[in-house]
């Protein structure tokens, strides 16, 4: 269900939840007879045993993800593979993808990662570190009172079944993208599974009764992800529906019928693709992904979808009759429990080494990178009329692919108590300058393509003995028309405008136009006329820049991608821009609005650059980077002080 719902549909399935269910059922049937029997629980031996059957598989594929990220990957993905290699060989994947899910300002990753899939085994692993421990507690309540163990385990599962689908259902609902990869919203999940379990011994259903319900739950399964926008709204209610699916397969059993899905379920094939279904889970992401990457595809197609699912089944076997299978049937691991932490050690040093030796190479890079001068990457001041370029002929382009992501406009830190805003909303306040020194205030509004200018702003405030604040909201423009953006937008804009009229700045500079993706379709986003009245009923003057480009495809990795060649990611400023600003013509009948273009410094000629004077213009598909934006300084200041008459 996972693999060909992600090469061809390219859509979330539901079988991971059906997975995860299954998952916590196995479990549940082993702690369970062991503490109706009175075993002790050995969770030691247990961890190490688990360990010894999952780690060994996954450190080949993270192993063959590396060298593939090596030779198919652009640098700017490098950290990225970094991050998600530790935090999969350390099951925590989940929660560094939750971060980045949330995290506006993470390097954009349009394009997925090869190691995006170990999520579920992250929530797996961490469940199965939880789930020992909560049947040791029972174990310990049951010894020490009269109750029986399978009451006692059922209130557990069942109260943490009740809660984690409660919280999932809130969370799903404001903040879906993070609950996705929640180990507490999927929490329920394994506790179904541990429910059914526990229940099962219990359930007398009729033959017919069994067999129905057998071939009802997988035609559930299978249709799930394809009539339900899962990708949208899991892991919350609708999860029920794979898991309620698969409960239902459970409950039916084997019935020993001919007409029962289980002659199906448990045919060869069947058993033998199950063999191999841990391993196929782990190559057919990463297959899947540095195909597309090496194919410059979005998608797969019928003919080449079926290539990959065939190269994962190949990879799949392989691995498990030359690894997997060897190591969890390798005898010398069972006399001691030290032997198998020994192995366990050698195994994920296998990946640890590589993995910090690449990094150590890249930081090196980087810090070697930090000791050019501006002579070496010039940036925008290669535009200037007779520049001649006096740097290293062997300097590296700035910033590096493999740093992007500390990209972000600089400032000196928060705002000072006495210009932080009282709105919550605008805690994103930051400043450069000293406030009760400065001569001036120009104040920043608006969202992150304003933001990024901050740079510029904070170094001439700083040359000028000025106050330079930013008040932002990431997708947020100042100001859009009430309705055409979601409420938590309208509020931000009425705080950010509030606050404004407090501060009474000498100046507003936002940004006054929209561009598109790779489309001339640019506008002045409708309200805004509107929106910045009241600063200037006040006297406020409002610089407006226009836009800068918006790439379809990420311009930095395309520079990364092409280092030999980086004019081959040079774009027409015809296909990005509009022929002229949008906003000169409002700046012209709008008495105190002023328009600023710097569009010459990032498509001079008429052709928008990936690189300009060994300095990467963008950091991502639309954000120029810190480092480019820093040597546009002084033609900034030059305008912005042109458009005010300072």
């Amino acid at each position: 269900m996972v693999v060909v719902y992600h090469v061809w549909l390219g859509r979330v399935s539901g079988g991971v939840d059906v997975f995860l269910l299954v998952s916590a059922f196995l479990l549940t049937l082993t702690f369970t007879q062991r503490l109706e029997s009175g075993k002790p629980a050995a969770l030691v031996g247990y961890w190490l045993g688990l360990l010894r059957r999952l780690l060994p598989a996954a450190v080949v594929v993270l192993l063959a993800v590396l060298a593939a990220t090596a030779a198919y990957l652009p640098s700017s993905r490098w950290r990225s593979v970094f991050d998600q290699t530790w935090a999969s060989l350390t099951y925590r994947q989940n929660w560094e993808l939750a971060g980045n899910a949330v995290d506006y300002y993470a390097l954009d990753d349009s394009a997925a990662s090869p190691l995006q899939h170990f999520w579920s085994l992250s929530v797996q692993g961490q469940v199965f570190l939880l789930w020992p421990l909560l049947f040791a507690a029972c174990a310990v309540l049951v010894r020490r009172s009269s109750l029986r163990p399978r009451p006692v385990l059922l209130a557990v599962f069942g109260t943490i079944f009740v809660l984690s689908l409660a919280f999932s259902i809130w969370q799903t609902g404001t903040d879906q993208a993070a609950a996705y990869f929640d180990t507490r919203a999927r929490l329920w999940e394994f506790a179904l599974g541990s429910l059914v379990a526990l229940v099962l011994p219990y359930l007398r259903l009729p033959m017919r009764a069994r067999i129905l319900l057998g071939w009802t739950g997988v035609a559930m399964m299978l249709a799930c992800g394809l009539l339900l926008q899962v990708q949208q709204q899991f892991p919350g209610y609708i999860a029920l529906w794979p898991t309620l699916a698969a409960a239902a397969v459970i409950v039916a059993g084997r019935t020993g019928s001919r007409a029962g899905v289980d002659r199906w379920l448990s045919s060869a094939p069947c058993l033998q693709l199950g063999g191999a279904s841990y391993a196929l889970y782990l190559w057919h992401w990463p297959v899947l992904v540095i195909w597309l990457i090496v194919a410059e595809k979005p998608t797969a197609g019928l003919l080449d979808g079926a290539v990959v699912i065939a190269a994962s089944l190949v990879l799949a076997v392989l691995t498990t009759r030359l690894i997997e299978a060897p190591v969890a049937s390798w005898s010398w691991l069972s006399g001691r429990r030290r032997r198998t932490g020994l192995v366990l050690a050698v195994v994920l040093a296998l990946v640890a080494v590589p993995l910090s030796g690449w990094e150590y190479r890249v930081q090196a890079q980087e810090t070697a990178a930090e000791q050019q001068t501006s002579a070496d990457n010039p940036g925008a001041a290669a535009l200037s009329p007779g520049f001649r370029f006096s740097g290293s002929d062997d300097a590296l382009v700035m910033p590096l692919a493999s740093s992007l992501g500390g990209e972000w406009p600089a400032a000196d830190g928060p705002c000072a108590e006495g210009l932080m805003p009282a709105d919550p909303l605008l805690a994103s306040c930051v400043q450069t300058g000293d406030p009760a020194a400065a001569e001036r205030t120009v104040l920043l509004l608006g969202d992150s393509h304003s933001k990024m200018w901050m740079t510029a702003v904070g170094a001439m405030a700083t040359g000028n003995n000025w106050l330079a604040v930013s008040v932002h909201r990431p997708s947020c423009r100042l100001v859009d028309a009430p309705g055409t953006v979601d409420a938590a937008c309208s509020a931000f804009n009425r705080a950010a405008v509030a606050y404004a009229l407090e501060l009474a700045p000498d100046a507003v500079l936002t940004v006054g136009t929209r561009t598109d993706w790779s489309s001339p379709a640019e506008e002045v986003p409708e309200g805004f006329e509107e929106g910045i009245a009241p600063l200037l009923e006040a006297g406020i003057p409002v610089v407006g820049l226009r836009d800068t480009p918006r790439f379809e495809e990420d311009m930095a990795e395309c520079t990364a991608l092409h280092s030999g060649d980086v004019e081959a990611c040079d774009v027409p400023a015809g296909e990005l821009l509009a022929p002229s600003s949008p906003l000169a013509a409002v700046a012209a009948r709008v008495e105190g609005l002023e328009h600023m273009e710097l569009t010459d410094l990032i498509c001079p000629g008429e052709m928008c650059h990936g690189v300009i004077g060994n300095v990467r213009t963008y950091m991502d598909r639309d954000h120029l980077s810190r480092t480019y934006v820093a040597t546009t300084t002084p033609v900034f200041e030059k305008r912005f002080r042109a458009a005010l008459g300072w």
